[in-house]
């Protein structure tokens, strides 16, 4: 990507104020893969504030949960002078499109309104490059939970698991009753949201630390990452056979409808919960993934702002503002199932899933085990994501032994540093 988006540079900021001309002053033109059922709703939040400042909202979504698709296509608009007012960014994405000088400057709104008091130091590692505000947090998701069936639970007399031999017991049970333990979407990316939560919960926060965010190739290596692998092809027997493909959110219906009994998924999975009518932590109950307990990985939707003409420039700050307000990020987050970007938000609006997950940040801040998701663009950059992503699902999908793959992702990462 940086060889290439050097070149790119000087034409998307010198294009910058003449593509600001083709649309109004006050419009803002927003790229983004939230398409979902829950996704879209927390969109039409946003789209309403910017409305109510006669501000229109020019919609560019580009669907895959994952934002791969939303990536390609917004590499096109700058390669061709074009780049819209936003785009929604991971946070190793800010920061590669930063170090090539793509992203404009939001800093004197953000010293006007002191972003820095209220945004949490990992966050602002992020949005923040040089001195400069970069791009806007919109929430913080919590990619490490276990949704669970309430119902399907109860009639099977069981209690959610808190570390991976009560999971593999419990899925064991259900499976012998002809219930799918655990619904999932064959994707890479959700592959590797799994794989996360079980490098956590065998390993500990300290083995997260050093395999996925230091690389530290021993670790790679160790006995403790062949048990994570072996843990994965038990999960690889508990997924229905149609799971390969399946988008996330269909994976969330089959819980919501009692078809599959849990699934490991961000808490984005709240926002199709709650347009189910359902409760989060009642009708489907959230619980740290197994073994995951006190570590909060973590992942945050940016919108990061690209460089316009002074003719657009007051919408562009306008969209900002809105985003960063307590009243959006209260508003946005209890739509999207995330907790908001603020720490000064209050969280008594919020479900018993989202307080609990704002409790569990505060404390993770003061553990030192609030990290990075690799799955969701905050460990590694993405060559390196890549890399790991495609160890994780050839072995996922194939009776390649947990050795081989051990030998596999050391050799994939050294390959793509």
């Amino acid at each position: 990507m940086r060889s290439t988006l050097k070149l790119l540079a000087a034409s998307a900021i010198l294009s910058a104020s003449v593509s600001g001309l083709a649309l109004a002053a006050e419009t803002v033109e927003v790229l983004h893969w939230w398409t979902s059922g829950g996704e879209a709703a927390a969109v039409g939040v946003l789209k309403d504030d910017l409305q109510k400042q006669n501000v229109t909202w020019q919609d560019m979504p580009v669907a895959g949960g994952g934002g791969e698709a939303a990536m390609t296509a917004l590499k096109a608009r700058v390669t061709s002078g074009n780049p819209p007012t936003a785009a929604q960014l991971l946070g190793m994405a800010v920061n590669e499109w930063s170090e090539e000088g793509l992203l404009g400057d939001l800093t004197p709104i953000a010293e006007k309104e002191g972003w820095d008091k209220v945004v949490p130091d990992a966050i602002k590692n992020f949005a923040v490059h040089d001195g400069k505000w970069q791009a806007v947090p919109v929430n913080i998701h919590r990619p490490n939970w276990l949704w669970i069936n309430a119902k399907v639970f109860k009639e099977n007399g069981l209690e959610p698991p808190k570390n991976w031999d009560e999971f593999n017991q419990i899925a064991d049970k259900l499976k012998a009753k002809g219930i799918v333990p655990l619904a999932h979407g064959g994707q890479p990316w959700q592959d590797t949201t799994i794989f996360d939560d079980v490098v956590v919960g065998i390993g500990g926060p300290e083995f997260y630390k050093k395999a996925i965010l230091e690389l530290d190739e021993e670790s790679l290596r160790s006995d403790t990452m062949i048990k994570v692998f072996d843990q994965m092809r038990k999960i690889r027997g508990y997924v229905d056979p149609n799971f390969s493909g399946r988008d996330w959110n269909l994976a969330t219906g089959m819980v919501l409808k009692g078809d599959a009994a849990m699934q490991l998924m961000g808490d984005w999975a709240k926002g199709e919960i709650v347009k189910a009518n359902l409760k989060p932590g009642v009708d489907i109950l959230c619980v740290p993934a197994p073994g995951t307990e006190g570590t909060f990985l973590f992942n945050t939707d940016f919108f990061a702002m690209f460089p316009v003409g002074e003719d657009k420039l007051q919408a562009q700050y306008k969209l900002a503002s809105s985003v960063m307000s307590p009243s959006f990020q209260e508003a946005f987050n209890l739509v999207k199932g995330s907790i908001p970007a603020r720490t000064d938000v209050p969280g008594d609006k919020f479900d018993a899933c989202a307080q609990r997950s704002m409790a569990d940040l505060k404390a993770a801040q003061g553990a030192g085990t609030m990290m990075g998701s690799l799955a969701h663009g905050h460990a590694e950059p993405a060559a390196i994501q890549r890399a790991i992503f495609d160890v994780v699902t050839q072995h996922f999908n194939s009776d390649m032994s947990s050795k081989d793959a051990v030998a596999a992702l050391v050799n994939s990462v050294n390959a793509a540093k």
